[in-house]
């Protein structure tokens, strides 16, 4: 085993530690501490003109001290943000015991701390609102050092600012970085937002399995574990779509998930191999009612988390209030290249790659290729909201045809800043149909194709059974969140995003 190799001042904490308790003071007291105040709150609703002086509890960390004598300040950070607490010996200590500030408080605390305070609040004479202690109770000692993060002149010094180390220690990041706990909190308010839009309309939010048989819902590679007591390969799921539309043909009109989804590919600033997607299923409608439905949706959740349907991103504006532009995939491939694909076939695909630049590859078939030239060539051009809609049939395998034209699917994917955030159809209920789809899926996974759908015959008896016209969409919930938080990266709206191990799993961790 490795020794536990301590930094000076870690060495510095971990005495503190002992002498707090041969004191006879508890580091990490059992008992609860119920706060009855928070930092926001208190300077909100403080008045010079109170007839009585408000008596508070509060509880957090301590994130800086300034020790003058028989009188200190300290900055302690609570769930909502920073006060200022006002500690005076004689106040703290009104006997003739003065140990709990001269050696407690000036010696054996640090910064990072825990404590809970007692008092009263006062404003000070350079006019801050502050807590002055009656009542000082250690609540956690902090073993590690917090990075010291300063700001002079608008200027940030000392930063905890590396990604890597962000990422990995997040819990430090929330501490000291200001802003980031924000953004998780806007997460947050985005899913409740859509909840409630749901939930009025009488649509039932439900679970369904992460561990499947069969990796259904999404052409992605999947990742494959062993369950033992039944001794059988399973994959994490990489969408709930049949699911939800078994629910469908049980008698469900409205069913949705926040589903965690896993999908065994490529990790860069827009995607990252776990992640939550929405998926709601609503019979008896189809893909145009959805995209007027998504655009209720979005604008709804914009005004509760802004204020306002304008949100700023990457150095641009954009505006999720409805309308939404539509067009055709065929039609913004022409736009864009000058070149009209309707009807090409296979050969002539591979083509237009090579006169337009897209790589290519044997595996890829007439739908991967059209997602290859319009991801290349079209994209990046949809800023503002955009509907891309009636995508050629090779490319959705569980939509259903266009109503006037065969060779293409009621579908539209919303492009925003040239990446897609939600995906939806007029699901295709006819199970003949499907079963013919499922087998050119079946023929792509022979001909090289990892990412090709597996034949899922539970699916299809459950067609056979009847489902309505129905109509489903999937939104990509992490990079919704980074668009209407302002952030260009996926994982800084990942509490934890996935990374390499920092140790090694048969190693003593350090």
């Amino acid at each position: 085993m490795n020794p536990i190799e301590l930094s000076e001042q870690e060495v510095f904490r971990r005495n503190s530690l002992e002498q707090l308790r041969k004191l006879g003071i508890e580091p990490y007291p059992a008992a609860e501490y119920p706060a009855n105040a928070w930092s926001e709150e208190i300077k909100e609703s403080f008045s010079d003109e109170a007839p009585e002086r408000r008596q508070v509890r509060v509880a957090g960390r301590i994130m800086s001290r300034r020790i003058m004598g028989k009188a200190s300040f300290m900055e302690l950070q609570d769930k909502d943000g920073r006060i200022q607490v006002y500690i005076s010996r004689d106040d703290l200590c009104p006997g003739e015991d003065k140990e709990l500030y001269n050696t407690v408080f000036k010696k054996l605390l640090d910064i990072g701390d825990l404590v809970g305070i007692e008092g009263y609040v006062f404003r000070t004479q350079m006019g801050e609102i502050s807590v002055h202690a009656s009542q000082l109770t250690v609540l956690a000692k902090s073993l590690r050092p917090l990075p010291i993060v300063k700001m002079k002149d608008g200027v940030v010094y000392d930063g905890f600012n590396d990604p890597e180390q962000r990422y990995r220690q997040r819990y430090v990041d929330l501490v000291v970085n200001e802003g980031v706990k924000d953004i998780f909190l806007k997460r947050t308010r985005i899913f409740n937002s859509m909840r409630e839009f749901f939930n009025s309309r009488g649509y039932i939010e439900v679970d369904t399995p992460v561990l499947q048989s069969i990796p259904g819902g999404a052409t992605a590679r999947p990742f494959v574990t062993h369950h033992n007591a039944l001794d059988i390969e399973l994959y994490l799921r990489i969408a709930n779509e049949l699911y939800l539309k078994r629910l469908i043909v049980g008698g469900f009109e409205g069913v949705y998930e926040f589903s965690r989804n896993f999908r065994n590919e490529g990790m860069d600033r827009t995607h990252n191999p776990e992640f939550t997607c929405m998926e709601i299923y609503v019979a008896y409608k189809d893909y145009n009612w959805m995209m007027s439905f998504t655009e209720q949706l979005l604008e709804k959740i914009c005004l509760d988390v802004h204020g306002s349907t304008r949100v700023p991103f990457a150095g641009r504006e954009i505006d999720f209030k409805a309308p939404y532009r539509r067009i055709p995939i065929i039609d913004a491939i022409r736009e864009h290249t000058g070149i009209d694909i309707s009807g090409m076939q296979e050969d002539e695909l591979r083509e237009v790659c090579r006169q337009t630049g897209v790589e290519q590859d044997a595996t890829m078939g007439k739908g991967k290729l059209i997602d290859a030239i319009f991801g290349d060539t079209c994209e990046a051009n949809y800023v503002q909201p955009t509907f891309i809609t009636d995508y050629p049939i090779e490319m959705s395998p569980l939509t259903k045809r266009h109503r006037n034209n065969p060779e293409l699917t009621e579908r539209f994917e919303l492009m925003v800043c040239g990446k897609e955030i939600a995906n939806a159809y007029s699901e295709l209920n006819d199970p003949i149909d499907q079963r013919a789809r499922f087998e050119e899926q079946l023929k792509l996974s022979e001909k090289g194709d990892d990412e090709a759908m597996f034949i899922d015959q539970d699916f299809l008896r459950a067609l056979e059974y009847g489902m309505p016209p129905t109509s489903g969409m999937g939104i990509g919930m992490d990079r919704l969140v980074m668009f209407l938080t302002g952030q260009e990266s996926i994982q800084e709206v990942l509490l934890f995003p996935q990374m390499r191990p920092e140790w090694s799993t048969n190693t003593e961790n350090t």
